[in-house]
């Protein structure tokens, strides 16, 4: 049995099974290719010779960049870092159910904080669900709040929320200084999330129209703006004032989600600015509806999302610095 074919089992057998360069390669080609037959990045073509003393294929059709290697066209792309790091790093982050910071990944693999932050942030990227099919059956909708309280705050950003606050750009209890998140969960299925400006009416059914099938019953909290959503779905919802379950009327398994996100949060990241936090939303997302996959599973599920998916540092820091 060709080594290669199997998949490893822990952390530790992943360390020593990608130690050798010619497996991550065989081991990842096969996962890209799963026909066996490898497909020029750039052109598309076929047509294409290995060169073995390189490690790279060379595409037999003439245009810029005829050789290129497995990392062109996925998240590695351009990435000096081997896939000996690489891959035991897509191990851990889809793995470890609480997150894993920057700084324990460059210790484990000897790299520099920046360069391990980067790495993440670019397996996370991968990790986003692309799915257009909608949730059905019956469906648990409710949104979350992301952020400091205001008297942890350092003391000039508590005077900036201060002023929105008093200005009447944020609410009387300052939740509206952090970031809003909006979930939905399909009942022993997926979960949906999307950050969104506001808890409003429109923005609220906008979202459950988008992602939810016409027909399902959903379920929510007794917030004023999900009750304009029949005849299009069945809405059910309970109030917490007096009750939590009414039958299968509850917004507990969303609630479980909710604690897995802000458990990594607050304890692993400890410090999510909101412009990366759809990232990390993407991140616990990904380990939620992988939640019954065996560990070697999730990550070869996280590898075939590798391709077409790249971000450089500087569009990574552009964006932030510009939300």
């Amino acid at each position: 049995m060709d080594k290669t074919a199997r998949t490893p089992e822990s952390l530790l057998d992943a360390v020593r099974f990608f130690a050798d360069p010619d497996v991550c390669l065989t081991f990842l080609a096969s996962r890209r290719w799963p026909d066996g037959n490898v497909k020029c990045p750039i052109c598309g073509g076929r047509e294409v010779t290995f060169l073995s003393e390189y490690r790279r294929w060379k595409c037999r059709t003439k245009h810029p960049r005829q050789q290129f290697s497995i990392k062109v066209g996925t998240i590695f792309e351009d990435s000096p870092i081997g896939l000996d790091k690489w891959l035991p790093a897509v191990w851990m982050l889809v793995n470890d159910k609480n997150g894993i910071s920057s700084y324990e990944v460059a210790r484990a693999l000897d790299v520099t904080q920046k360069t391990a932050w980067f790495m993440l942030h670019r397996i996370r990227l991968a990790m986003q669900d692309g799915s257009v099919e909608k949730l059905r059956g019956r469906v648990v909708a409710d949104e979350t709040f992301i952020g400091g309280k205001v008297r942890n705050m350092h003391k000039k950003r508590r005077m900036k929320v201060m002023g929105r606050r008093r200005s009447g750009r944020i609410g009387a209890d300052g939740t509206h200084h952090k970031t809003i998140v909006m979930g939905m969960l399909e009942r022993g299925g997926e979960v949906r999330t999307e950050i969104i400006r506001d808890v409003d009416t429109p923005t609220l059914q906008r979202v459950v129209r988008a992602n939810v099938e016409s027909g399902a019953a959903v379920l929510t909290d007794a917030c004023q703006s999900y009750r304009q959503l029949a005849p299009d779905f069945v809405h059910r919802y309970v109030n917490h004032m007096s009750e939590y379950v009414r039958g299968h009327v509850h917004t507990n398994t969303i609630e479980n989600f909710w604690s897995l996100l802000k458990r990594a949060i607050k304890g692993t990241y400890v410090n999510v600015e909101p412009f990366h936090l759809r990232r990390y939303v993407d991140e616990q997302s990904f380990r939620f509806n992988k939640r019954f996959l065996t560990d070697g599973d999730r990550f070869v599920s996280a590898l075939r999302r590798i391709v077409g998916r790249r971000i450089t540092y500087k569009a990574l820091t552009t964006a932030a610095a510009t939300t």
